[in-house]
């Protein structure tokens, strides 16, 4: 049994689909089932179920894939752990998110303090980044969704108020705070399924007993001011992302709208010297840049009192 059949089988588990595992894994597809044959010989067992074209992992390709993950993943945690011995300054941080907008400029700053560090990072759900963090395929995750898996640990690095964004000239404009149960008959601007932000604006409207009637669906934040500015409907807006050119915003009484991104990662895997000075960096970084948030909780948005 080969390192390389484990790690072949592993992508082609996780899709059930020879093509695509071929594809992702940059082999010929040929060359990709012919590895998987020699392993099953190996094994002497069938690790998928095939009809037709179709392949499904079956009950010994289940037994087998959570030895072959936990092999994988202690080979890659000593990795790891023998460049932290050896003193390599170099390191791999391994990071998924939801949303890179928060991340882009704290990101630059450690590359430039640590060029030698590199990262791989990818775009996930919460399911996606869940299951990852526990298979030990990342270090980090960061999100604004908790993560309740034992093991998991979180530290809130962001917290922000969110506010409902209306048109200038909106009969609402004129107010410094609103009951979300008011917009009830609001068009309203939204995310796409399956965005971050998407089911906690869902939450904030069950909270205020409303079915919000989404006219338009975005999955870039950027467009959310300029859509609301342009008078398609209200919107959900997080207080760190307002600028001076946002339309008005309101201060929402009920429920309690706010969000809190927080780093993510699972306590029992090995995170390398990098990804510990990574962590470091990022909760300094935003305690000295943002602090909470919340600056906006004893005063009305200026944007808001511009109306």
């Amino acid at each position: 049994m080969e390192l390389l059949q484990l790690h072949y089988f592993r992508t082609v588990a996780r899709l059930e689909h020879m093509t695509k595992a071929a594809q992702e894994l940059h082999i010929a597809q040929p060359a990709l089932s012919k590895t998987i044959a020699r392993l099953e010989e190996d094994l002497g067992v069938p690790l998928f179920d095939r009809e037709g074209r179709r392949i499904r992992l079956n009950a010994f390709g289940r037994a087998f894939l959570a030895k072959a993950e936990t092999a994988l993943m202690a080979l890659e945690e000593g990795r790891r752990e023998i460049a932290d011995l050896a003193g390599m300054e170099r390191g791999r941080i391994y990071l998924a998110t939801s949303i890179l907008t928060p991340l882009s400029e704290p990101l630059g700053k450690f590359l430039s303090q640590h060029p030698k560090i590199n990262f791989r990072i990818t775009q996930a759900s919460i399911d996606e980044m869940t299951q990852q963090l526990e298979a030990g395929e990342i270090d980090f995750c960061f999100t604004a969704l908790p993560i309740e898996r034992p093991d998991i640990r979180e530290i809130p690095l962001l917290s922000e108020e969110v506010f409902l964004a209306v048109p200038p000239g909106h009969r609402f404009a004129g107010r410094s705070s609103i009951r979300l149960s008011e917009a009830a008959d609001e068009p309203f601007v939204g995310y796409k399924e399956g965005y971050l932000f998407r089911k906690m604006n869902d939450e904030f409207c069950r909270k205020a007993g409303i079915t919000p009637n989404v006219v338009c669906e975005v999955d870039e934040p950027a467009a959310i001011g300029k859509l609301v500015g342009a008078g398609l409907g209200v919107a959900f807006v997080g207080a760190c992302r307002v600028d001076k050119d946002f339309p008005p915003l309101l201060r929402i009484e009920h429920p309690v709208c706010r969000r809190t991104f927080k780093l993510a990662w699972h306590e029992k895997r090995y995170l390398s010297a990098a990804a510990h000075k990574f962590r470091e960096f990022l909760v300094r970084y935003f305690a000295d840049m943002f602090g909470d948030c919340s600056y906006f909780e004893d005063e009305t948005p200026a944007v808001a009192r511009q109306a």
